[in-house]
Formats: structure tokens, C-alpha cells, sequence
């Protein structure tokens, strides 16, 4: 099935220009987590400027996203200089406030054996007394909304190859235990020479399932931070058309070879748009690599 994908390098802010109204039947994504220390130290100015950005986005999104259809956040709550910043809580608050519903709320749960003992959950063994308690986080949130309700009547005028081909495979659900609310899958390690190396990105189970659950064949996902371009990806293994954004436009060549791009035989029946907005996108990843580095050095510099 030939599918179309369209890469905007710009302000997913401004979507309402570029997107019909109703036009997307999924959107998928995980926002930047305001000025992480070792993700995006001092990205933004203030945590007001984070939420606003939110915000923005999901004023924006009750208007493209179809009636009925869903919309899902991968985050967490972040924690800087011993101040943790209630992101969840924040964007579910802003979310029921420009009109989703709040339908529920899946734990990516993070295999325990590739977190190490960090200073944080550490204290506890070198001051084994009450009020040193600091645990290590194995978990993400993936917060589902909905825009209204759903109307399953709409299935009767779908194509029935369409409905056919767009089965959920239940084996897979039951065996892989997708029907739980804590989803077991393993994140994208920081391996040295990877291509998202320096980039927090999620892994491709994630969207593959929420795609699947949430979709037709031939429908539209959304992606307002695209990042290093995994939901573009995933759509279009699921035969799914796709839109993102991405505000940083030296991602572009990572983005480009993790979907496909230059590999003729996996294009050849799929359209790929893209277009840059040169008045909006920023060169965010060497600025980010270079801080993200001088962190780390002061951790390492703190420890010694």
C-alpha cells in the first residue's frame, strides 16, 4: 500500500497553517522534557515557557485531530538541581483544558538491568537511615487523550480490505500483554556510534503499538516533535501516512536515513514531502551535545 509522509523542519506551532482541520487521526509524540540535564539543559528560559509551548501545541491540536481520535505523550517528570517539575500531571492538566478527555495513562516500565546504582538510590547504602531514601526511575508515562467520543459506526463505511488488513493480531496482544497498563519494553540504550546517539529518542515498540491500536491502514499519524523521526518511521512499516515537525534542522540527516530515504527500494511506492522553514527552524544539537557534555563533566568532576 503506497503511503505519503511530509517532514516540516519548523515550528510545530504554527500547524494550523499548514494542517486541514480534522485531517489527523493520531497524534504520537514525546515533547521535549523541559531543560533535562543530560536531554536539554537550558533549552528553555523558564518552566512558564515549557508549559506554553505545551500549551500551544494542544490549542492546535484539538483542531487538526479528527473527532474521536487520540492523542498520546511519552514523558516524565523531570528533575533539575533537586527540584522535580511535574510535567505529567501538567500537560494532563493542559490537555483536559483546551478540551481532550483524559482516557488513560500506560507505564513504560525500563528493564532494572541496565539502571545502574546512581547517587541518588547510592546515599541510602553509604547512610542507611530514614530520609535518605532517593529511588532510581525505571518508568515513563504515556498519557492517552481523546478529542470526544468515538463512533464505531464509522467502520461500516470503511473499506472492508482496509478493516480486514487493519486487524489488531491478537495472539500478539495477549502474548506480548498489551492489554496491561505497564508496558515492559526495553529503551534506546546510549550506545556509542548509533545514529540517535545524542538524541532522546523513543523506542520504535512504542508507536508501533499505540499506531496499531489506534489506527487504520492508510490513516494519518502526527508527530509535533519529531525528533530523530522514529514515528515517521514505524508509520510507514504499518503502511500509515505520516507529518512532522522538527524545529531543529540539523536533525534533518538523521531523520532522512532512519526512515528510508535514501534507499530507493524503500521508497519506491511511498511519497516523501519535505519542507524546511527557514524563518523558524533553530540549530539546537550542537548547542545541546556541548552543554549536555559539560554536564556530565561536572557530574563526573562532583563524584571524583
Amino acid at each position: 500500500m503506497a503511503t505519503w509522509h511530509k517532514i516540516i523542519f519548523g515550528d510545530c506551532r504554527n500547524m494550523l497553517h499548514d494542517l486541514k482541520k480534522e485531517s489527523v487521526q493520531l497524534m504520537i509524540t514525546s515533547p521535549p522534557y523541559f531543560n533535562a540535564p543530560f536531554d536539554y539543559p537550558g533549552l528553555f528560559s523558564s518552566y512558564e515557557e515549557y508549559l506554553d509551548l505545551i500549551s500551544t501545541v494542544g490549542s492546535a491540536l484539538i483542531d487538526v485531530l479528527a473527532e474521536g481520535r487520540i492523542a498520546c505523550f511519552v514523558v516524565q517528570d523531570v528533575r533539575i538541581k533537586g527540584e522535580l517539575y511535574p510535567i505529567t500531571s501538567d500537560i494532563t492538566k493542559i490537555m483536559r483544558e483546551v478540551g481532550f478527555r483524559y482516557r488513560d495513562k500506560i507505564i513504560w516500565k525500563k528493564p532494572e538491568g541496565y539502571i545502574r546504582i546512581s547517587r541518588r538510590s547510592g546515599v541510602m547504602l553509604q547512610h542507611p537511615y530514614p530520609m535518605y531514601y532517593y529511588p532510581d526511575n525505571i518508568f515513563e508515562e504515556i498519557l492517552i487523550f481523546q478529542k470526544g467520543k468515538f463512533d464505531y459506526k464509522l467502520f461500516k463505511k470503511t473499506n472492508p480490505d482496509t478493516l480486514e488488513r487493519s486487524k489488531i493480531d491478537v495472539k500478539k496482544y495477549q502474548t506480548e500483554k498489551w492489554y496491561l497498563s505497564v508496558w515492559e519494553i526495553t529503551n534506546v540504550l546510549p550506545l556509542e556510534g548509533r545514529l540517535e546517539q545524542g538524541i532522546a529518542a523513543f523506542p520504535e515498540e512504542i508507536p508501533r503499538r499505540i499506531i496499531t491500536l489506534f489506527t487504520l491502514k492508510g490513516e494519518v499519524v502526527l508527530d509535533p516533535f519529531l525528533g530523530s523521526g522514529t514515528t515517521i518511521k514505524v508509520a510507514r512499516q504499518l503502511e500509515r501516512n505520516s507529518i512532522g515537525y522538527e524545529i531543529d534542522i540539523e536533525l534533518k540527516d538523521v531523520i532522512l536515513e532512519k526512515i528510508g530515504y535514501y534507499n530507493a527500494r524503500l521508497i519506491e511506492n511511498d511519497q516523501i514531502i519535505i519542507q524546511v522553514k527557514e524563518k523558524e527552524v533553530k540549530k539546537l544539537r550542537t548547542y545541546l551535545s556541548e552543554k549536555v557534555k559539560n554536564q556530565r563533566s561536572a557530574s563526573k568532576k562532583n563524584r571524583s
